[in-house]
């Protein structure tokens, strides 16, 4: 039955999630938005919206350690997995914004929630409204500093729905990450006590992985149609707006208490390990892409970290 639950909680996540990525760029293209701003805001925003709400219940409910685990196994799972799996087929350039601006700010953001969590190993309603706050100061920035381009193509059919199937999309989608999110909290934590398994081991790897589908399809089929910018913002954006925005609004709903020390000796320190390679890869590389073979490297990092943990 727990297993059903998980399974079941996946699968809406992964439909409601890609409902809500499409009323959100459809939204986005009404107000003229550009294409770097759709995927380092809204696209990211709504990609990680599994992440939000797994969190936020999971912290109610008294699961903090899944909470936490759900946001650093995504990032994992984002600059690893994601990222690897997407630069082994489609090479990913950046351009100056993601190099001079982006990167470092995930790096940063990843660092500040690290000393957070390792002066007293909790996150409470403070930090969390100095996560938000920042989040809500970085999205205005970009909205109002970010050049207008050219609309993409690789969205065309999106452009043209109807207002009234957008408003669909985005209450199908809101109502499917709620109920997703509830089954696959509740079945993980079944299997967890079942099997002997700790909730730090399957939100880092079962719900981390779940919640990082709808990012996984979203770089893929954006590097596919040649939006390299997209695809590339959509991952950095939604590891910025995990830390600040799904940790800072679940602690403001519900502190958030790291029980379970791996998640910061083992787990946080292999996230920054991968912000701190990816920043420092930029900042000294000779080119600002991501060819295959790093790719590659980076795509069989995520199962050495597996092989680690378990």
């Amino acid at each position: 039955m727990d297993l059903f639950k998980l399974l079941v909680g996946l699968v809406i996540l992964v439909v409601g999630g890609n409902f809500l990525v499409k009323g959100s760029v459809a939204l986005a293209y009404r107000f003229n938005i550009s294409m770097v701003v759709v995927g380092l805001t809204v696209v990211s925003f709504s990609t990680s919206a599994p992440e939000l709400i797994v969190s936020v219940y999971s912290a109610i409910s008294g699961h903090s350690d899944i909470a936490i685990g759900n946001v650093i196994g995504s990032n994992i799972a984002n600059l690893s997995l994601v990222l690897g799996a997407t630069a082994c087929f489609f090479p990913i350039s950046f351009d100056k914004r993601l190099y001079s601006f982006d990167i470092p700010l995930m790096f940063l953001s990843s660092v500040l929630f690290g000393i957070f969590l390792y002066t007293q190993s909790r996150i409470s309603f403070v930090e969390g409204t100095i996560f938000v706050s920042l989040i809500i100061l970085l999205t205005i920035y970009l909205i109002f500093q970010s050049p207008k381009e050219l609309q993409s193509n690789s969205y065309i059919y999106i452009k043209q729905i109807s207002f009234v199937s957008l408003i669909f999309y985005l209450i199908f989608g809101a109502i499917s990450l709620y109920f997703g999110s509830r089954f696959l909290v509740e079945g993980a934590v079944g299997i967890a006590r079942y099997y002997g398994y700790t909730e730090r081991l399957i939100s880092l790897t079962v719900i981390a992985f779940g919640t990082s589908v709808p990012e996984l399809t979203t770089s893929i089929i954006a590097a596919y149609k040649r939006e390299k910018g997209l695809s590339i913002g959509n991952l950095i954006g939604s590891n910025i707006f995990n830390i600040l925005a799904v940790i800072g609004m679940t602690s403001m709903i519900q502190p958030i208490v790291c029980n379970h020390p791996s998640l910061f000796n083992v787990d946080f320190l292999w996230m920054l390990g991968l912000s701190t390679m990816l920043f420092l890869t930029i900042l000294f590389g000779t080119e600002n892409k991501i060819g295959r073979l790093k790719g590659l490297l980076l795509f069989v990092s995520y199962f050495f970290y597996l092989a680690f943990i378990f």
